[in-house]
């Protein structure tokens, strides 16, 4: 007899299905703070006992947590007393290289600052207020900076040099670059090595992202000479005239991001140019959406939203900011034009020129 799967059925699946990921992110985590996963990376596989005595953690903990991980895939286990569990070398590649392409592992870690704020988020949905981005604390911040990190690093300068123009502004002589809410400052780290006859300036309002992002530039003595961190909003930007002006994915957590384009344009030289990376979400909202959508959503109302509603009067704008809304605030801004940059595979991001 062929059995007729249900509407319910089909919803309490997808919820189901909704657990059962919450709960993989939660033992990702735990794997990633704790160092367990990094252990069996470096020091090969492991039984419960000799994990826990690798990273001083307690041996009853390491094995609920291994055979959690065993069960949902992402493990495997062996026949041997006790079981030793091995990390497979495709699942190391997006839990621990930092340098891959395919770095997923500090997704847990943006959840989880998510997670601890959720009374907050409760008290701002019912008042219009918000949660700042310093609210939501180290795994955030650490999050956005490790996982943008390898794009950064591998595929910006690549993507940069396959538009001539801005390539070659870029290269001139006595360049002068800002990155406008630079987070950890790998974009800005990545600038430096890509055009190394300029000058950098990464600017951040928030102080511990500050602080995260002179840490970074101090430990990459080839470009820190030329890179400098600054605290600041749009009114205190460095007093110069900037070749190029970068936003790598922040215009939509501005509460006043015209406010911010407009002072950016000001302090442009005559030819300059800014560039936007953001998220590349489709043109208009549709339902249901794709996998890209879905995430972005995801990140707009429990992160970028409320951050972006923290700081009052705010536009609002949230992480699903459609192009047509970014080309509204560049030419409120007082730019004359604004256009795509063919920079394809690149993520989940798009690239903007915002011409003065």
């Amino acid at each position: 007899m062929t059995h007729t799967v249900s509407p319910v059925d089909t919803a309490a699946q997808r919820v189901l299905d909704s657990a059962l990921g919450a709960v993989d992110l939660i033992a990702i985590y735990l794997g990633d703070r704790l160092g367990w996963y990094r252990s069996l990376v470096t020091d090969g596989p492991a039984a419960a006992d000799e994990l826990a005595t690798r990273t001083g953690t307690d041996p009853r903990y390491a094995r609920e947590w291994l055979e959690q991980q065993a069960v949902t895939g992402l493990l495997e286990v062996d026949d041997d007393d006790p079981p030793r569990f091995t990390l497979p070398p495709a699942v190391a590649e997006v839990l621990t290289d930092e340098q891959s392409l395919n770095y997923l592992g500090p997704l847990a870690r943006m959840f989880a600052g998510v997670s601890v704020q959720l009374p907050a988020l409760l008290d701002a949905y019912r008042t219009g207020g918000g949660v700042s981005w310093a609210q939501l604390g180290t795994d955030a911040r650490e999050s956005q900076a490790d996982m943008n990190r390898p794009w950064y690093e591998k595929a910006l300068p690549g993507a940069l040099a396959s538009v001539p123009d801005l390539d070659a502004l870029l290269r001139r002589p006595g360049a002068v670059i800002a990155d406008i809410g630079c987070g950890g400052a790998w974009s800005t780290i990545a600038l430096a090595r890509a055009y190394p006859q300029a000058r950098l300036f990464a600017v951040d309002i928030d102080p511990a992202t500050v602080a995260l992002a002179r840490t970074n530039v101090a430990a990459c003595p080839d470009v820190a000479d030329r890179v400098t961190v600054v605290e600041a909003d749009a009114a205190g930007l460095p007093d110069e005239r900037f070749t190029a002006a970068f936003a790598f994915e922040c215009v939509h957590d501005m509460p006043r991001p015209v406010e911010v384009l407009s002072a950016v344009r000001g302090a442009l030289a005559p030819d300059g140019v800014m560039v936007v990376m953001d998220e590349a979400v489709a043109d208009r909202f549709t339902a249901p959406g794709d996998e890209v959508e879905r995430l972005m959503y995801g990140f707009s109302i429990v992160c970028c939203l409320p951050d972006g509603m923290s700081h009052p009067p705010s536009a609002g704008t949230g992480t699903v900011m459609r192009a047509d809304t970014l080309r509204r605030y560049a030419l409120d801004a007082g730019f004359s034009d604004v256009s795509v940059l063919p920079i394809e595979d690149f993520g989940f991001w798009r690239f903007y020129r915002l011409t003065p």
